[in-house]
């Protein structure tokens, strides 16, 4: 399995805060079934801005340091880039990085508010031969309130990666719900634990991927885990399922509302 979405390199953002909680959540990885982890630190304007040189440095020493101590397990470059007007300059620039030096760019928005730009910027990243990834779509409040905003995106041909514990509650009730309309649906492309410290969210992993694949069956649980992400590193093109609009049950769209 490909971890799609993490937040690994110590000191960097907000995730591991040293080499050794690092170390840790790789080990976790491993233990947890994955064979590879996209590195997706935040880019963030003003808050987290470690450039690609940095992380490269970072990457590389971790390589080498997994592989003395027999860690079979593979590392790559990337960013969660925050969505602003000036992300393909921060990309040709070497700032924040694409998934591995493909054309596929992982990006977040703010979780309270829809972009007044969202639109405008997925035109310009595809305009430059970019493929967008959202992250975590199921996190959004605004995406809670309308999530067939999600369908008109996949539409438009953005593709989606829905963080793992999302389907066991552990971003609310309503992100659950959520998770589940999108992994029904066809909405959902990519995997990712979005870790971001030890012992936590590796050790769910097993229940998250049950819970899984009783929704979207063994084919499309390897797609999302596996094979979709290896063609991302591999800059090939993502076979996709027909994606379908959200209809909620009058009981979900209490539940929405309940726990608005």
């Amino acid at each position: 399995m490909v971890d799609f979405h993490t937040h690994i390199i110590p000191g960097i953002d907000d995730g591991s805060k040293s080499v050794e909680e690092t170390f840790n959540l790789i080990k976790e990885a491993k233990d947890a079934g994955f064979d590879e982890i996209i590195s997706t630190s935040h880019y963030m304007e003003r808050y987290y801005e470690a450039d690609e040189s940095e992380r490269e440095v970072w990457i590389s020493s971790l390589q080498k340091a997994i592989d003395q101590k027999n860690i079979n397990i593979k590392l790559h470059i990337g960013s969660e880039i925050y969505l602003s007007d000036n992300i393909i300059e921060l990309i040709k620039n070497h700032k924040a990085s694409t998934i591995g030096g493909t054309n596929y760019v992982l990006f977040e928005m703010p979780l309270n508010a829809k972009p007044l730009n969202l639109y405008d910027m997925i035109y310009e990243l595809q305009q430059y031969k970019l493929v967008p990834i959202l992250a975590h779509p199921e996190r959004y409040s605004f995406v809670k309130t309308d999530p067939n905003l999600i369908y008109d995106l996949v539409e438009k041909g953005v593709l989606m990666q829905a963080n793992y514990t999302s389907i066991l509650g552990g971003y609310g009730q309503r992100t659950q719900i959520i998770v589940r309309k999108l992994l029904e649906n066809n909405l959902i492309h990519f995997l990712g634990t979005d870790v971001h410290k030890p012992e936590g969210i590796y050790t769910r992993v097993p229940e998250a991927i049950k819970e899984i694949k009783q929704i979207v069956g063994s084919d499309t649980l390897y797609k999302l885990t596996t094979l979709n992400a290896k063609n991302v590193l591999k800059n090939r093109e993502i076979d996709i399922d027909t994606p379908k609009q959200i209809k909620l049950s009058l009981g979900e769209k209490i539940e929405l509302r309940i726990n608005n």
